[in-house]
């Protein structure tokens, strides 16, 4: 078990039987356009029940929910079951739910998330194209000020400098950039131009990096395959504009849940207690508002 505390920033749950809900990257015959074969968790269901059971000797002490329900007419469906969810079981503490930011009526969107539950602390979206540049996604995006949402952002390296002009534009919003930029290569020369990325969009102050996901392109990790990129974000970003998250249970393709928490305490076991305790809990608590 891990020794403190651990703020999972980064789990997805799903219900297949739910006819208001739909996970497209979950049907029999999707082939995940990045990961490929995705079989080993395309179960009928996973909740918070599951979770928690499947977590209970790592020591979690909350968990935030990230946007699943992809495919689904309204987004705020998923909400809804999740705080019923939550008022069950305690999971999760923290929604980022799903919206579309082009969208002429997001507004009305994002105050619908926000009536069906004070869980909800940001917004993913899904967009696809030039999106960090378009009008109409900007729009939107300014909107998230107005009403206290941060945006759990997938973002390549490629894009993480206009992902800083966007981040600049709203200093008032939180951005937090997903799975560490979701690097997608382990070459050499990736890591060079991935680092690049992950310091020009840490220019931008208000932008944070969550470091999960980390097995989808490195499937036999190992400890010392980890360090590198860890310690990365953390130079880069700072221990003060760090957090930890899972994917669960997609990374659950290439580990159990137990050594992902316990390599993320290794990796850090030289730092000081208090840089520690931001680490793990204390910075995701902060950012999803968790109190």
């Amino acid at each position: 078990m891990a020794e403190l505390p651990f703020v999972d920033t980064h789990v997805h749950f799903y219900d297949l039987r739910r006819k208001d809900l739909v996970y497209l990257w979950l049907q029999p015959d999707f082939v995940h356009p990045l990961l490929g074969d995705i079989n080993g968790i395309k179960t009928l269901v996973f909740s918070a029940d599951a979770y928690l059971a499947e977590t209970r000797f790592a020591n979690v002490s909350k968990a935030v929910h990230v946007q699943a329900a992809i495919g689904a007419k309204d987004p705020v469906a998923e909400t809804v079951w999740l705080e019923e969810m939550a008022q069950r079981t305690g999971c999760p503490n923290g929604i980022v739910a799903s919206a579309d930011l082009s969208d002429p009526r997001v507004g009305e969107t994002l105050e619908r998330h926000l009536a069906a539950s004070s869980r909800v602390s940001g917004i993913r979206d899904f967009a696809e194209g030039d999106y960090l540049v378009s009008p109409e996604w900007l729009r939107g995006y300014a909107l998230l000020e107005r009403y206290g949402l941060l945006c759990d952002l997938d973002c390549p390296w490629e894009n993480m400098s206009k992902a800083r002009d966007v981040a600049r534009s709203h200093p008032n919003t939180t951005m937090v950039l997903e799975h560490a930029g979701y690097p997608r290569s382990r070459s050499d020369e990736y890591f060079r131009e991935w680092r690049t990325g992950l310091a020009a969009l840490a220019e931008a102050e208000n932008t944070w990096c969550k470091i999960s996901g980390l097995g989808m392109f490195d499937r036999q990790w190992s400890l010392e395959s980890l360090r590198p990129w860890v310690m990365a974000c953390l130079e880069t970003f700072g221990v003060e504009r760090c957090l930890f998250g899972t994917n669960w249970p997609v990374d659950r393709l290439f580990s159990s849940y137990d050594p992902v928490v316990n390599a993320y305490e290794e990796l850090i076991s030289d730092f000081s207690l208090e840089e520690r305790e931001a680490l793990f809990f204390r910075n995701a608590t902060k950012v999803y508002r968790l109190d």
